[in-house]
């Protein structure tokens, strides 16, 4: 399979105010995000022309930064317009966004007091996260021996770049034995969430999900749970102790990427996905298309 690098793609990107070249948009290899971590970013998604949740995105973009100690120097309102001046001239009317912060190299070490605050935005064209057919027949995933660290330990709240380091492990692990992804545990041993998206499982109809008080309490999480509660669902925000999980009936993830995802084996548990996962799946693409916007709007 051919692959298209990221770095050598034609299009423009908006970096720091202004729109440039694709290939222009780069920064230094002694950059502090590069080498520290100090660096967030937003995973977004525009379909028919309208980037579902912007606001919100924008907003967590700016609270991950003030979490991690820096201030990106524009508003909500200024990144909102920008992502649509960057999907603009991209001509992009269904595909992924990514704004992106980071510090810049002014400073090398740990300390990066003088370090200026950039921000980028990117789109490009980005089907489902998972094959059609993968997603109908429930994907698989493996428990993964890294777990999400504690939140007096690390930045949990924010969308920091460095906490994704043991998802990538993770996934990488999970694909080299044969799975789509990985299914990760808290400081704990509580079931957290996948690589980069939440969990949910159903079990006698109703709907169960982790509380997310050491991860990310995602946007479309957020956005499922009250998709749920419209259709009449009892969704119940609680702590779920791992042998919980091989007797549910329904298991799905939820993320901007994944949209709504059913699983179909974890190790060796495996599932059926069923009415509930398909009248998500239903409901989020006829709101993030705008056939429920008028219920989304109650």
């Amino acid at each position: 399979m051919s692959i298209i690098p990221f770095h050598d793609r034609d299009g423009l990107i908006w970096f720091d105010g202004n729109l440039v070249p694709w290939r222009e948009a780069n920064v230094h290899v002694l950059t502090h995000g590069l080498h520290y971590g100090s660096c967030v970013f937003e995973g977004e998604r525009i379909y028919n022309g309208s980037v579902f949740k912007l606001r919100e995105h924008s907003e967590r973009l700016l609270k991950s930064a003030e979490l991690l100690g820096f201030e990106i120097p524009y508003t909500v309102e200024e990144i909102d317009a920008a992502t649509i001046a960057t999907c603009k001239a991209a001509n992009m009317v269904n595909g992924y966004i990514r704004p992106v912060a980071w510090r810049g190299s002014e400073m090398m070490g740990v300390s990066a007091q003088h370090n200026k605050i950039h921000l980028a935005i990117a789109c490009w064209e980005w089907p489902s996260y998972f094959s059609p057919e993968a997603r109908m027949k429930g994907i698989h995933l493996q428990l993964s021996k890294w777990r999400r660290p504690a939140p007096d330990t690390a930045p949990t709240a924010s969308k920091a770049a460095g906490l994704y380091m043991i998802c990538t492990l993770s996934k990488h692990t999970a694909e080299k034995a044969g799975f789509q992804d990985a299914l990760m545990l808290d400081y704990r041993g509580l079931v957290a969430e996948a690589t980069g998206a939440n969990f949910f499982m159903v079990k006698d109809g109703v709907i169960h999900t982790p509380i997310p008080d050491c991860f990310l309490d995602g946007i479309t999480r957020r956005t499922v749970i009250d998709l749920a509660k419209r259709r009449g669902y009892q969704v119940i925000e609680r702590r779920i102790e791992l042998p919980e999980v091989e007797h549910a009936d329904e298991i799905f993830l939820t993320g901007t990427a994944a949209e709504v995802t059913p699983v179909g084996r974890i190790d060796d548990w495996t599932f059926t996905p069923g009415e509930v996962c398909r009248n998500l799946m239903l409901d989020y693409d006829a709101l993030v298309n705008g056939r429920l916007a008028a219920a989304a709007a109650e």
